[in-house]
């Protein structure tokens, strides 16, 4: 079965990262904060064994930490609108043949190559896989798209939701379980979006 891990960033530009950090701690620390997640994910998805679809928030840069031998490079879609974009890049991933997928974000400094590398193992015998934040939203989730078999499924998850509240993962596990499709879950980790979530990762606030 092919695998590919799909990773969401931003470009890294100043004032456009980060923003709600940066209200607290200015544009130029959260740019900092921001690279250091990037190095993070980075890092962490090297060794996970799977292709690694890379998606920009804005236009895709040869010349960065990526490795362009390692990591295909694409843009996400133009929406503004954040589940649009997810369910292109697993459209885009579904159409170059994978079976299994699993988008992450960049804001998990708690994420492990382990934790990633599960997900696919808990896609064997799901048709989904979740991993929740502490904050209610997700970091992750994932498809075995052999065992989907609606077409309307994924939009159905990503479309016509609100995001950046404290539902988001329990509604977007109301529409799994609205289909009678089995969800495995990864652990439940904390993201960086405030100072006060930055505090709990003093090797990084203490070094600002």
């Amino acid at each position: 079965m092919k695998s590919a891990l799909l990773i969401f960033i931003k470009n890294p530009e100043l004032g456009k990262v980060k923003t709600r950090l940066a209200a607290t701690i200015g544009d130029e620390k959260a740019l900092k904060v921001f690279k250091k997640l990037l190095v993070n994910i980075h890092d962490k998805s090297l060794n996970v064994k799977a292709d690694k679809l890379l998606f920009y928030s804005t236009y895709v840069d040869k010349n960065d930490i990526w490795e362009n031998e390692v990591f295909n490079k694409f843009v996400q879609s133009p929406s503004p609108d954040l589940g649009q974009r997810m369910l292109s890049a697993f459209e885009e991933a579904r159409d170059l043949g994978y079976t299994k997928a699993l988008i992450v974000g960049s804001d998990i400094y708690e994420v492990s190559t382990e934790i990633l590398q599960d997900g696919y193992e808990l896609l064997e015998n799901a048709e989904t896989v979740l991993g929740p934040s502490h904050d209610g939203g997700y970091y992750a989730i994932g498809f075995n798209f052999e065992k989907i078999h609606s077409a309307n499924f994924l939009q159905d998850v990503f479309l016509n939701k609100t995001w950046s509240h404290e539902h988001v993962a329990n509604e977007g596990l109301e529409t799994i379980n609205s289909y009678s499709y089995t969800c495995n879950f990864l652990p439940v980790l904390s993201d960086i979006d405030t100072e006060e979530d930055l505090k709990k990762f003093s090797d990084i606030y203490n070094n600002l």
